[in-house]
């Protein structure tokens, strides 16, 4: 729907650029000249991470273009230009001043009421260098930062899922400036409110001195610091000074910071109210509001918002075609989708750029799609736009998410002969790679090879370590081992760090320690996350300890955990297990009301944990439920109710299911037959003869092995007469 909207509006479009933007955003700082622009810097960072690349200025001033695709907001850099640091701009600065100053001399000797406060006590005067010329101070040069929409919640993000594998470096952190002058009075006002006061209210002494650039600043400052209601009454409070002092570039900060703290009707407001003015109507400034509304998942809100930028003949750039091909993959679109979107935005001029084939070939790599990722890399190399190191790992982490390790290394060595110097998330990549294949010693060597390049394991060096370790059984000790190197490095774990502990205990059946992990978690005041409960219910549910079972799951309610399908499957095996049955039953129900159904895994529990307990008459019953529900069994359904009557020698139903079982094509693999054969076996010394060669004859005919057929003789249809004439007339005499 949203596409059929962007073509409708496509034909509106204007081809020339903006009448006060022909190439890149105009800066609005005043009195400032800017030094040059910085070179183009593109980082794709994994799910949190910033990158801040700069784009060229205009002959007048020099502002940032909103540039990359996972950039959490705009944020204001400072960097100190000649005027700092006593260069000979600075020189200059001074001789001007020193002019400024004898002809104001000049002026004031003709004026009798100047004369007055002339003659007045040093100690009323003010500095005139403090008046109005604080930006000149500073020159503050700000750089577009576009909000981040990869949310986390993403996943998980565990190591996989969940989520949680590094496809970049988070970008450093702009250098703060010194806590002195009337921004930081502001600052210091805007933490310390008192309670329902806003900070319009102590914002009248500053009125005439606090310019543009001030007010910047103070929004990039206090959206870093999270307080955005700061951010909107300091915004409203600037457009009711004489003259406004909002302006394109406030809008573009103010923007971000609304989306990140979830105040989409308010942007939405502010956006729908922007002036009139033709200075406005600036890419950068709708950049940022489809940004936005990113940010706070409002996906809609940042369409509409494209639908104005077409309306208004404003022309999109690399940065809008980004942001909206990463909203459509995080809405679940389909790569073609994106193609389409892609093709119909380069048809209307958009250069290519780093950060652009970045977001098009992660939405291919998200959809498995990894040869046509490398097809698009390949265009991009011919076009003169050599692949960096994000795009590398982009591609590396859906190969070895794809257990394709292999070509994962390929592409490692490919990178490595280019010149590009691995990362700290390459290495991640790789070694949560071989975590999975439960290969340890590499994932050793791997750490080892980064510390020689001088790169710092992180946490989630460490973590994949602990995971490989503790997938294996008698590995747990080793595993505990790593999460304490990573402790004595330094390190602070993180809930998946303390997951992978538990589940290391969990394999290796020690659940009391999983449970002091628990314990020392919440010590540090780590919250667990549901991943961490339910490998600590999967640690109980090994060692059969229902009762703590149940006092965990009751502990992860009150703590407002929803439990996953996975959570709810563990569960359930360890009552049914252990006999409780109408625990099991009870359980089924109440994860019901949290609209998670029961499913053909939850039915093949119930019918294993019934078998074992002898109550093998109840499956038919369970059967029946199941067909109910329109869940259609499958080859363990049938297998399980095989194996539960060959256990009591009830080969006359077995026989049934197994023939239910092939008429509704649910064969089991060729390993189950062979099991199911070798137990016929054992039970061949019972007088069932006739059960057992119809069981072996369907079991013969399904691995292609037919009886042999003779020559019939004379005398077969007499045979069988023969044994039946004798007994009648028997009962006749």
């Amino acid at each position: 729907m949203a596409l059929r909207t962007l073509g409708a509006f496509s034909s509106n479009a204007s081809s020339t650029p903006h009448p006060l933007c022909p190439h890149k955003p105009s800066s609005l700082l005043p009195f400032v000249p800017l030094s040059p622009p910085l070179p183009l810097r593109f980082h794709l960072p994994p799910l949190k991470a910033q990158a801040t690349p700069r784009c060229s200025s205009s002959s007048s001033a020099s502002i940032s273009s909103p540039s990359p695709i996972f950039l959490p907001h705009l944020q204001v850099d400072e960097e100190e230009n000649e005027f700092d640091r006593g260069g000979p701009a600075a020189e200059e600065g001074d001789i001007d001043e020193e002019a400024e100053e004898e002809e104001k001399e000049d002026d004031e000797a003709s004026d009798p009421i100047l004369e007055f406060f002339r003659f007045r006590s040093s100690s009323s005067a003010h500095d005139p260098k403090q008046e109005g010329r604080l930006s000149l101070q500073r020159n503050r040069r700000t750089s577009w930062h576009i909000a981040n929409i990869d949310f986390a919640n993403l996943d998980h993000d565990g190591l996989e899922d969940e989520g949680q594998v590094l496809l970049g470096s988070p970008s450093p952190s702009p250098p703060q400036p010194a806590e002195d002058g009337v921004v930081a009075e502001i600052l210091g006002v805007a933490r310390s409110l008192p309670e329902n006061a806003t900070l319009g209210e102590f914002l009248g002494p500053y009125a005439g001195t606090v310019g543009e650039g001030e007010c910047i600043e103070l929004l990039g400052r206090m959206g870093e610091e999270g307080l955005a209601w700061g951010c909107l009454y300091l915004f409203e409070w600037m457009g009711l000074q004489e003259p406004s002092l909002v302006t394109p570039r406030a809008c573009s900060v103010l923007f971000p910071v609304l989306g990140r703290a979830g105040m989409g009707d308010k942007l939405m407001i502010l956006f729908q109210n922007l002036p009139k003015g033709k200075r406005f109507r600036d890419v950068c400034v709708y950049n940022s509001a489809i940004s936005g509304f990113a940010s706070c998942g409002r996906y809609d809100d940042a369409w509409k918002v494209y639908e104005a930028l077409e309306v208004n003949n404003i022309k999109p750039d690399h940065v809008t075609c980004s942001i909206l091909i990463t909203i459509m993959r995080k809405n679940g679109k389909h790569s073609k989708d994106v193609w389409d979107f892609f093709e119909m935005m380069n048809r209307k001029g958009i250069k290519w750029s780093l950060e652009l084939i970045g977001t098009v070939i992660k939405s291919f790599c998200d959809d498995g799609l990894k040869k046509e990722a490398l097809i698009i890399q390949a265009e991009m190399e011919r076009k003169g736009i050599s692949a960096n190191i994000i795009i590398y790992n982009t591609l590396m982490d859906a190969y070895s998410k794809s257990d394709q390790v292999e070509e994962a290394e390929g592409l490692f060595h490919e990178l490595k002969e280019k010149g590009l110097k691995p990362t700290t998330a390459t290495y991640n990549i790789l070694m949560n790679a071989y975590s999975r294949r439960m290969q340890p010693e590499i994932v050793e060597s791997l750490i080892t090879e980064m510390q020689g390049l001088g790169l710092k394991p992180n946490v989630k060096s460490y973590t994949c370590l602990v995971s490989a370790y503790g997938r294996q059984r008698k590995m747990s000790d080793m595993a505990a081992d790593s999460f304490l190197r990573m402790k004595k490095a330094g390190i602070k774990p993180t809930p998946h760090s303390y997951t992978a502990l538990i589940h290391a205990y969990s394999v290796g059946g020690w659940h009391e320690k999983a449970y002091a992990a628990y314990e020392n978690m919440n010590r540090e005041g780590i919250s667990p996350s549901i991943e961490t409960y339910t490998a600590l219910l999967d640690a109980f549910r090994r060692a059969g300890e229902t009762d703590k079972l149940m006092e965990i799951w009751k502990s992860m309610i009150s703590n407002k955990v929803e439990g996953t399908r996975v959570t709810f499957n563990i569960i359930l095996d360890g009552l049914a297990k252990h006999g409780l049955y109408v625990q099991a039953r009870d359980m089924i129900y109440e994860f019901g009301k949290l609209g998670l159904q029961p499913t053909v895994m939850t039915y093949n529990i119930l019918m294993n944990a019934y078998a074992r307990g002898g109550q093998h008459c109840k499956l038919p019953q369970l059967l029946k439920d199941m067909s109910a529900l329109n869940l259609k069994p499958d080859s363990v359904t049938y297998s399980t109710m095989i194996y539960a009557y060959v256990r009591v020698r009830d080969f006359t139903r077995a026989f049934y299911y197994h023939k239910q079982m092939v008429r509704n094509g649910q064969v089991p693999e060729p390993r189950s037959y062979q099991k199911l054969r070798a137990i016929l076996d054992v039970k061949a010394a019972t007088k069932n003869r006739r059960d057992r060669s119809a069981i072996l004859g369907i079991l013969n005919s399904n691995f292609g092995l037919k009886p042999k057929k003779g020559k019939k003789d004379e005398f077969w249809k007499n045979k069988k007469k023969r044994s039946i004439v004798p007994r009648v007339v028997g009962d006749k005499k």
